[in-house]
């Protein structure tokens, strides 16, 4: 089916403080990751596969290096990316090397980046806003998703996914009927009662979500908590809105701490590993990494271990330099 009329709405706003050190220097959403990409290259690769048109971008910090690296790499290729309120002055080339962007306005949560962004998300021919972050890791077709949604006429169709119940308490809790309809969803919750989890990508029928967003934002500064989880599908369940679950059977991972940033990686080393070295995303080198089975490593593109050098079970990024006689 066509996407056409489907828009992205792409969050990258967040500051990345779990990050640790990572983030003392670039934004979250440009992390480097699995010796390929960067965390921000697996939403947009989703899109521009499953033929998604646009992605506008809902960014706030460092946001001039994240503005270049998607520039660089993804607009026009497969996919147009849209820089919300600095797109005109971004295409002019008329910005200086090394001067900041404009500043944009202060935002508490995910949903005021939309309600700030509402005049790019909600443009004119747009059915449906998928709703995506930027450091999440996996391959997508958005494609069988948007179709299930609107077989249902549904107003929100969210992404989830079962997971080990200890870990529920880190994400957000779903609860369905037996025909996948949401009738909960609790962020963080201190005692799990599900085993399945949001994703945190979902498909809202355009002109609903804009009239929940309306909604709340009419609850003043103080009367709600500005949040996509913890406000706008909430109230969209609570006042029996057509919310349904979509399954998601193939790798997904949120990487929101520098535990899960190794965590996750070193998953790549097994075998079968999370995701195939070919299936990652390429904006740091144009060949894709190599897995070496004897070593269990995941070496990027050019980098070479020397015959007297011992490297086990880690991954090497392009550039990276291993000298003789080193032991990683």
């Amino acid at each position: 089916m066509t996407l056409r009329d489907v828009r992205a709405a792409l969050l990258a706003g967040g500051l990345g403080e779990r990050m640790g050190r990572l983030t003392d220097d670039m934004c979250k959403p440009l992390v480097p990751y699995a010796a390929s990409c960067r965390l921000v290259d697996f939403s947009v690769a989703n899109a521009a596969r499953s033929g998604i048109p646009e992605v506008v971008l809902l960014s706030m910090h460092r946001e001039r290096d994240l503005v270049h690296h998607l520039a660089t790499h993804w607009d026009g290729a497969g996919v147009r990316i849209h820089f919300g309120p600095h797109d005109a002055l971004v295409r002019s080339g008329e910005l200086p090397p090394g001067v900041p962007l404009p500043p944009r306005p202060p935002e508490s949560g995910t949903a005021d980046a939309l309600l700030t962004n509402a005049e790019y998300v909600f443009a004119p021919g747009v059915r449906d806003v998928l709703v995506q972050h930027a450091d999440h890791v996996y391959t997508f077709d958005y494609g069988p998703m948007v179709a299930a949604h609107r077989d249902a006429g549904a107003d929100v169709t969210i992404g989830v996914q079962r997971i080990e119940r200890r870990f529920v308490r880190l994400f957000g809790m779903v609860e369905v009927d037996a025909d996948l309809r949401v009738r909960r969803l609790v962020e963080k919750p201190a005692e799990p009662t599900s085993d399945l989890i949001f994703t945190a990508f979902c498909l809202f029928r355009a002109e609903v979500l804009e009239k929940v967003l309306g909604s709340l934002a009419a609850l003043g500064e103080d009367g709600w908590r500005h949040d996509i989880s913890r406000d706008v599908l909430p109230a969209m369940i609570a006042e029996g809105r057509r919310v349904l679950a979509y399954p998601v059977s193939g790798y997904w991972a949120d990487i929101g701490t520098v535990e899960r940033y190794r965590l996750e990686q070193m998953r790549l080393l097994d075998r079968p590993g999370a995701l195939p070295p070919g299936d990652l995303p390429r904006t740091l080198a144009a060949a894709p990494p190599r897995l070496d089975e004897g070593t269990r490593c995941l070496l990027g593109d050019g980098v070479v271990v020397p015959g007297d050098a011992v490297v086990r079970s880690s991954v090497l990024f392009p550039g990276c330099v291993v000298e003789p006689g080193a032991r990683v």
